[in-house]
């Protein structure tokens, strides 16, 4: 267990508490110290500490208790042992998030100011709270200074800690601003003995210990504990005549059976020794006080039968004498006349009236008064309709006393012999926390049994035993294990249980074949291990007492009980008792017997018995028989076990280790333990240095004569084979020999000329073999295995590290070349050509080579490439010809070339090549060309052109992951690869990877929104269905609709974060569809209330529109997802269209930004260059209905402004013939182009391709007095401002200039309309109105000479000019 110190410090001394500052108060108020006496004003302060956890708020541990006096020191500075505590027996699981450390303070001292009496009081002032994993997670290791509150309303001081923690701010505030105590915790892992030997210097001074509420995980025998906790809760009392509710304090008292009082045995807490009574604090005028005060009562066990607990109640005057008039008191007895102790639990105790004269001395008068008002009769409705109670908690924590009735029956076994049988049977009905708490009592209950009344009890005990045993088994009770090896090593004394064990456990055996049921029998045998402890530990202390009497008989015992057990394991299933199991179960326990059996048997006798015991079992089995693995399992355990180490009993062994290992690997049967048990048989070093000295040798012979073979060699050795399976076991034979001396590990790392030489003398040897398994196994004598082991030799030869050359230096890589030539290459053309005389058989290899042969051609050689890829050909046209499609080929391949990628492999080349038209490898043009005169051609071109792009894709992919940081290249490649596995190859597997790959990419990124659109993308590929789903990715075992709904809060989730609450609340509502079908009410209501703080958010908080851009990539040097394509990119918030060039210029180091709005020309799109072309566009909303309704807020509309955008806009002025120097407006034309992108902006991704652009171009919407007539609103907005006013004038007079003057009339008759429009409006504005015709004229004449004095160029002017016009337009 854990165990928790706590230190404090004061001053620089370390204490309990360190600097606790107290203000004086009175009745929460703070007082002046000068107007109070200085007795007054000195007063005891106490603090108790304790554990408690937010799920119960109860608490988990005893209360730590220190004096202290005014000045937050301790009473008792010198008593160390007082100042610090160790909370102890605390496992992993009390140390949880929701622990907390818990402070009360309370004050000893007089109520009333002007109150002359010294009588004392203890009444509430703080508390304090801190989370332990705070503290134990703290960077820092000083101390945590804690705040003290102190409650707004005195009655609450019982659950102040729980306002606290759960900060319910109304009940409690700050006690004061100088008022605070430090903790400091240190985390002490193990038990208390090895912190003893740890820790000493804590130890010697006398630190105290503060236990945990209940037992330790572990209860070790001889550990004495009986501590009674009782926590007065609250009490319910009248006014007793008076006016206003009385101040009641609680004394508590425990005395024994005659009346007398426990002297010491009342503990608040650990920190102070008992004492002999407690006064509880006193809540000023309140008849209903809520106390939850926790008292211990370490009674001990002799003196618990007669004692009990009294409470007196005495109200204390407010008065000057300051009096405790006793007016009642309530009692509880600790132990019931059967011998059972109170329950645990809460208890409503009656209150009896006394008055202050009266004699409590004598207990027995008041003892046969009912005590709680649950026990009161019926008829006693006085005594119940009472008012006045008290309400206390109980909770005993004892080894020796126990509220079981029945295991108080068999712990007393001698007072009641009759009910022996009957608590026997009863025992496997107690619940098994309150046996194993017992556990050495009822153990030695057992067996004092078996020793008094063997005849009559044995079978019944034995059983009990085995209960118990199998108890310990299950995972609850798993650690009380060592309790029982303990109890077996150093308690158990029973030195005459071993003849009734064995002759029981031999009576169950005997009766295996014949018994009807086998589940209690293998209850018995599950429990071998430990029945043949105590056998052992039985007749070992038989033999020390007696000095070796009965040995015989003890032998003669075991060779039958052994006897019996090795014909149970002989027998095979017979009709309908199968005995298998039983077989099995005690297969699995018999190897921990073996140990048990060397303390008194010598290596060879225990060999003995295991040799014939395994001997017994039967040989013919059926395959799927449990019966066969736990063989194995058991086999192994022996090989594991000492008895295999020593030579003598190894002897013994290794025959029927071998005879069962033999037979299960005969038939091909658990393979991975059958080499496993060989792996430790030859684990010895003697063994396995010389397996491996023999190993080289070998190794290094049969290369030798392989490189001195010539071909008559051959032709003599293939001769020799009189048939052709013989033929074909060597071949599979060599064939394996040489996948294994290929094998990176078979030679250290640097020998790589053994490596070459080893290489090279398998494929001459594979060149010349290759010719017999052409001769021998084609045709009607074909063999699908050997010339499946032929070529996953090639291929694995040909992927060797040691033969790729292009990873080694220039000078190596020649002379390894000048030497032995490009061994990869030679293997190659080696497959090509076998490949090509299987002929019809080829069929026999698809689709199962599509993936090695892939791996091969992937290798970055390009003779090999150019004679591996025509393989390909042939496998779809034998497919073509077979299913009259290819669709396993292009599947297949598809598959294995993501894979093959992703680990690195590939390039550029690799795809050029694929699709290439230039010459490939001997006769064949390339693959495509080869395709192109087939029949099928339209299919085969359209699988190389799918391959291809795929390619592209995959190699752009893996070059994106390589950079470090998320930007837009590795989320738009991911975007266009997954879109390629949905739409061209249809492979929802692959799609739904790369759909996580992007939702990982989009978090890392932050980009919530996007993150939330990709997860959509599979969560509409589920249904709401109970379709079992299998585990997938980072998916478990689940149901379809689980997986939904998971999806679906996971998306509201993200779309909350991203501030796209619109789109989360329809989700909400789908999701609160399902639960409300299935009447979900909980979950419902949860969904209810998220979508309702979803309307709350979109009216309550900020959303900035983003801008967005135009993006495009022009140049050969990008990626094939980007090249030559235009995007629409959403910027990030505050994003202007300056910092977002930046940021494509630092994704895009190597570009050139354009600077110019116009299309590129074909010279940009085939330059081996990069050039970004970049400019803000404006987004055009679908939604004109919400938009243009009155009354909608602002926050919506702001919303379906920027959301859900397919299209895009942005204008381009430019001058319609020749440009009029003296006014620009004549000529001036604006060209407007809408974006259609091929998804809605937000989306899976930040910027989409756009896929269609419309140009509107010398049209009559784009001609200047269409759009001069919309200008006045947006100028009405603008007369505050000067700078504007002058720009609209100098604008103004340019239209009249260029608009209203006779020639443009005259030659625009169409615009008439439009004129006389523009001219209303020009002179209904309120700029204009200030001035007539003429006097407009001279004050733009003004404006433009002012303008030309400030050396403006008109460029400067006609730009400012379009810029309105573009805004305004």
């Amino acid at each position: 267990g854990d165990t928790v110190q706590i230190l404090e410090k004061c001053e620089g001394t370390y204490i309990q508490i360190l600097g606790l500052d107290l203000v004086p108060r009175r009745e929460f108020s703070m007082v002046d110290p000068d107007e109070i006496s200085v007795t007054e004003l000195y007063r005891l302060v106490r603090l108790f500490c304790f554990l408690t956890t937010t799920t119960s708020f109860l608490s988990r541990s005893e209360r730590f208790f220190v004096k202290l006096n005014k000045n937050g020191l301790p009473k008792f500075p010198e008593k160390t042992e007082r100042q610090c505590t160790l909370f102890v027996d605390l496992g992993s699981g009390d140390l949880r998030k929701d622990v907390y450390i818990v402070v009360h303070i309370i004050r000893i001292g007089k109520r009333e100011k002007k109150n002359t009496c010294n009588v004392q009081y203890r009444r509430p002032f703080g508390c304090a709270v801190v989370s332990i994993a705070d503290l134990l997670t703290a960077d820092s290791k000083d101390d945590h200074l804690l705040k003290v509150y102190a409650c707004n309303t005195e009655s609450d001081w019982s659950q102040i800690h729980d306002n606290i923690i759960k900060k319910v701010n109304s009940r409690y505030n700050l006690s004061g601003s100088n008022t605070g105590l430090a903790v400091a915790l240190q985390l002490l892992h193990g038990d208390i003995e090895q912190l003893r030997r740890e820790y000493m210097v804590l130890f010697t001074r006398g630190v105290s210990i503060t236990k945990k509420l209940g037992f330790s995980d572990v209860i070790m025998p001889g550990e004495m504990r009986n501590d009674l906790y009782i926590t007065l809760e609250k009490g319910e009392f009248e006014k007793g005549g008076k006016s206003v509710a009385r101040n009641v304090e609680v004394t508590v008292y425990a005395l024994d059976a005659d009346g007398q009082i426990l002297k010491g045995f009342v503990a608040v807490g650990s920190g102070e020794p008992g004492g002999d009574e407690y006064h509880a604090f006193v809540l000023y005028h309140n008849n209903s006080p809520r106390w939850a005060e926790l008292i211990k009562l370490p009674i001990p066990v002799d003196m618990f039968r007669g004692s009990h607990v009294r409470f007196e109640f005495r109200h204390c005057s407010t008065k000057d004498k300051g009096e405790k008039k006793l007016f009642g008191f309530s009692f509880v007895p600790l132990m019931q006349e059967d011998g059972r102790t109170l329950p645990d639990g809460t208890h409503e105790l009656i209150v009896h009236k006394c008055e202050e004269n009266a004699n409590l001395q004598d207990c027995a008068r008041y003892l046969k008064l009912p005590f709680s008002k649950s026990d009161l009769p019926g008829n006693n409705q006085t005594m119940k309709g009472t008012k006045e109670s008290l309400w206390i908690t109980s909770f005993l924590c004892s080894t020796k006393l126990t509220q079981n009735g029945d295991m108080l029956d068999l712990l007393k076994w001698r007072a009641h012999p009759e009910r022996i049988s009957d608590s026997l049977s009863k025992l496997k009905e107690i619940d098994g926390s309150e046996i194993v708490k017992f556990l050495q009592d009822t153990l030695d209950t057992l067996f004092g049994i078996l020793d008094e009344s063997s005849q009559r009890y044995a079978l019944k005990v034995f059983d009990c035993l085995v209960h118990i045993i199998n108890l310990l088994q299950d995972s609850k009770f798993q650690h009380f294990k060592p309790v029982m090896d303990t109890y077996i090593e150093s308690h158990f004394a029973g030195a005459l249980s071993y003849r009734d064990l064995i002759k029981v456990l031999k009576w169950y055996v005997d009766r295996i074949i014949e018994a009807d049921r086998q589940e209690h029998i293998q209850q018995v045998l599950k429990a071998t291990e430990y029945i043949f402890k105590y056998i052992i530990q039985s007749r070992r202390l038989f033999a020390l007492a007696t000095g070796g009497q009965n040995e015989e008989e003890f032998r003669c015992c075991m060779h039958e009980l052994f006897m019996s057990i090795r014909f149970f394991l002989s027998q095979e299933n017979k009709g309908s008792r199968p005995i298998t199991q039983t077989q099995a179960v005690f297969l699995q326990s018999f190897p921990a017997v073996y140990g048990e059996l060397l303390k008194l048997f010598t290596v060879r006798e225990v060999a003995t018995f295991i040799r014939e015991t395994l001997g017994s079992l039967p040989t013919a089995s059926q395959a799927d028989c449990p019966l066969e693995a736990v063989k194995l399992h058991c086999i192994a355990k022996t090989v594991e076990s000492q008895l295999y180490t020593n030579p003598e009993s190894r002897c013994i062994l290794l025959p029927v280790v071998l005879r069962l290992l033999q037979a299960h690997m005969q038939e091909q049967r658990d393979l991975i333990m059958c080499a496993h048990i060989l792996t430790c048989m030859l684990i010895l070093k003697n063994i396995l240095e010389l397996y491996l000295s023999i190993l080289g040798e070998f190794v290094t012979c049969l290369l030798a004569l392989l490189r001195h073979m010539k071909d008559r060699h051959y032709q003599q050795l293939l001769k020799r084979f009189t048939s052709k399976d013989e033929l074909r076991d060597f071949l599979l034979h060599i064939f394996t020999v040489f996948r294994i001396l290929i094998r990176p590990e078979m030679f250290p790392k640097d020998w790589t000329v053994m490596r070459l030489v080893t290489n090279n003398i398998i494929i001459t040897t594979v060149l010349y073999l290759s010719d017999a398994l052409r001769k021998n196994f084609l045709n009607d004598k074909f063999d699908y295995k050997v010339w499946d082991s032929y070529f996953c030799l090639s291929v694995i030869f040909i992927n060797q590290p040691c033969l790729q050359l292009e990873t080694f230096s220039a000078s190596k890589r020649k002379k390894i070349l000048e030497k032995y030539g490009d061994m990869r290459v030679m293997m190659g053309c080696e497959i090509f050509s076998m490949w090509q005389n299987l002929g019809e058989h080829k069929l026999n290899f698809i689709p199962a080579m599509i993936g090695p042969f892939l791996e091969v051609t992937l290798v970055p050689q390009p003779d090999l490439r150019n004679v591996m890829i025509p393989i390909f050909h042939d496998m779809m046209d034998w497919e073509q010809r077979r299913s009259g499609n290819f669709k396993q080929v292009e599947a297949k391949l598809i598959d294995k070339l993501d894979s093959l990628m992703s680990e690195g492999k590939g390039d550029e080349t690799y795809r050029e090549l694929f699709n290439s038209i230039i010459p490939l490898f001997g006769p064949y043009p390339s693959l495509l060309k080869k395709i192109e005169r087939e029949t099928w051609r339209e299919s085969g071109i359209s699988l190389i052109a799918t391959v291809t792009r795929l390619m592209e894709r995959l190699l752009d992919y893996r070059d994106c992951m390589k950079l470090g940081e998320v930007d837009g290249k590795k989320i738009g490649c991911t975007v266009s690869l997954l879109n390629f596995y949905k739409t061209e190859l249809n492979k929802e597997e692959m799609y739904i990877r790369y759909i996580h790959k992007l939702y990982d990419l989009h978090l890392k990124a932050q980009n919530y929104t996007e993150a939330s659109y990709t997860l959509l993308l599979y969560d509409e590929l589920l249904e709401w269905s109970e379709r079992p789903l299998r585990e997938f990715l980072s998916y478990p075992m689940q149901s379809e609709w689980q997986r939904k709904e998971y999806l679906h809060l996971t998306i509201i989730q993200n779309f909350d974060r991203g501030k796209c609450w619109e789109n989360g609340i329809i989700l909400c509502r789908e999701l609160a569809d399902q639960y409300e079908s299935y009447y979900d009410y909980r979950n419902l209501s949860k969904m209810r209330m998220m979508e309702a703080s979803f309307y709350d958010k979109i009216m309550d908080q900020q959303r900035l529109e983003p801008e967005f851009f135009r993006v495009g990539f022009y140049g050969k040097k990008f990626p094939f997802f980007l090249r030559n394509k235009e995007f629409v990119c959403r910027g990030h918030d505050y994003e202007r269209l300056e910092a977002f060039q930046q940021r494509m210029l630092n994704e895009f180091p190597h570009a050139i930004a354009m600077q110019h709005a116009n299309q590129p020309d074909q010279t940009i799109y085939q330059a081996e260059a990069q050039y970004l072309q970049i400019y803000a566009v404006t987004p055009i909303p679908d939604s004109q209905d919400v938009l243009q309704r009155d009354g909608v807020p602002d926050n919506i509309k702001s919303f379906y402004k920027v959301n859900h955008i397919w299209r895009f806009r942005y204008d381009r002025p430019f001058h319609k013939g020749t440009k009029d120097k003296e006014n620009e407006f004549k000529s001036l034309w604006v060209e407007r182009t809408t974006l259609t992108l091929v998804q809605s902006l937000p989306g899976i991704s930040r910027w989409f391709e756009v896929e269609r652009r419309e140009l509107v171009s010398r049209s009559h919407e784009t001609h200047p007095p269409h759009h001069k007539v919309r200008i006045r609103n947006s100028m009405q907005s603008q007369m505050h401002n000067a700078l504007w006013l002058r720009s609209v004038i100098l604008c103004l007079f340019y239209f009249s200039q260029a608009f209203f003057v006779k020639d443009y009339i005259m030659n625009h008759p169409e615009d008439g309309d439009k004129i006389v429009r523009l001219r209303e409006l020009m002179f209904d504005y309120p700029a204009v109105n200030r001035y007539s015709s003429s006097s407009l004229s001279s004050q733009a004449s003004n404006e433009v000479s002012n303008i030309t004095g400030q050396s403006e160029s008109s460029d400067e002017v006609f730009n400012m000019q379009v810029s309105a016009w573009a805004a305004i337009g």
